[in-house]
């Protein structure tokens, strides 16, 4: 997956403002403790960062 779908899919799940302050704020545990944006800085692929999202946020799996 590339970061930009990975992007739209966050904007289109939680809005583009929610979406911005979850990449940088929250962390989370299936990410080693991370936030969305030290994963990617850290190379986690997006595909990755999308599950741990879904997993954390209970995203319906028709939406992941």
């Amino acid at each position: 997956m590339r970061i930009t779908v990975f992007r739209r899919l966050m904007t289109d799940e939680f809005g583009a403002a929610r979406a911005d302050v979850l990449s940088q704020d929250h962390v989370l545990s299936g990410l080693g403790g991370r936030t969305v944006e030290q994963a990617l800085a850290a190379g986690v692929p997006a595909k990755e960062i999308w599950r741990e999202v879904c997993v954390a946020f209970e995203i319906p799996p028709e939406r992941r």
